[in-house]
């Protein structure tokens, strides 16, 4: 092996910056490098390794998730785009309260869309999706081609066997306002019926007001346990002036459930603002219940119960002064 191999040094070097250190074979013979230098670098124990069928990633150790996915790009071609897990990484959402189940799915797959009519399979952790619906729009940062937030959500929730895990994509998307119910629903409508009833569920119970995965979980409880089901994040109302958005109402009852999850109150300021929430209801008569997640999930007898008992106790006191608009 000559120790001065002869190509473009530098158009490889700029290539590699914009590309998170990730090469496809034909870039490489394209700066002038041979054959037999690509074999040398990328043997077994050289300084680059093969990720894909004829895609490189030039150092050693564990490729991050730039790095797979420039190279789930680069093997699935020109026209191709990240959708999924990959795309909402990209936007910056994670699932929140199921980040390791998330994580997990990530490292395992990378979805790309690719036109219809391409012939390549998937190969690796390049899991490709050939489709007659390539988005018209699309994201680009970092030389990475991606989804819109409503198309990386219906394809991402399509890949998933869990109803939680769909919630908690739903819910942050759309509570951190990456995409509305509306466009949620379109991409259910255009997309393939297969792999989307978890979806098609979840935008049901979202038209209902559910707006977390808490919640979605406290309303599985509530049918599980036969109680009345009741509003879902309505604004309550006293005169004029808000009183709170409770996450589950019985007026008839004068009660509010609500499920506090940590996610979703990751500072002192963000708890305060709970309490003070509480002591407006409690100030006016309503009855307030707070629930955990874990204790949805692990102690739906209890919780059952305690709502129970809370709607007994409640009954026929409904307070006529609180007006409550459906959210």
């Amino acid at each position: 092996m000559p120790r001065t191999a002869q190509f473009d040094r530098q158009a490889l070097a700029a290539l590699l910056r914009k590309q998170h250190g990730v090469v496809a074979r034909a870039q490489v013979l394209e700066c002038g490098m041979t054959e037999r230098v690509l074999t040398y670098r990328s043997r077994g124990e050289g300084p680059w390794q093969r990720l894909l069928p004829g895609v490189y990633l030039t150092h050693t150790g564990s490729p991050a998730d730039d790095e797979r996915e420039m190279a789930a790009l680069l093997y699935a071609g020109p026209s191709s785009v990240l959708t999924g897990t990959a795309a909402l990484r990209r936007h910056g959402l994670s699932g929140h309260q199921r980040d390791r189940e998330l994580a997990r799915y990530r490292r395992d797959t990378v979805d790309v869309l690719i036109p219809a009519v391409s012939q390549r399979a998937g190969a690796g952790f390049a899991r490709l999706h050939r489709t007659a619906r390539l988005p018209e729009l699309i994201c680009v940062r970092d030389g990475a081609r991606f989804t819109l937030p409503p198309r990386a959500v219906a394809d991402a929730v399509r890949g998933m066997t869990d109803l939680g895990d769909v919630r908690a994509v739903v819910a942050e998307a759309v509570q951190r306002g990456r995409c509305s119910i509306p466009q949620l629903a379109e991409e259910l409508a255009c997309g393939p019926i297969r792999g989307s009833a978890l979806l098609r569920q979840t935008l049901a119970e979202v038209r209902e007001g559910v707006r977390s995965t808490a919640e979605g979980d406290l309303r599985d409880l509530i049918v599980w346990a036969r109680l009345p089901m009741p509003m879902f994040n309505p604004r309550l109302m006293v005169g004029n002036g808000l009183l709170a958005i409770a996450d589950c109402w019985w007026p008839e009852s004068g009660v509010a459930a609500e499920a506090d999850s940590r996610a979703w109150h990751l500072s002192p300021a963000d708890w305060e603002n709970t309490m003070a929430r509480h002591a407006r209801m409690s100030a006016q008569g309503i009855i307030v219940l707070h629930f955990t997640p874990a204790q949805i999930r692990t102690e739906r007898e209890d919780v059952a119960s305690t709502i129970r008992k809370a709607l007994v106790a409640g009954a026929g006191r409904s307070l006529p002064h609180i007006r409550a608009i459906p959210s």
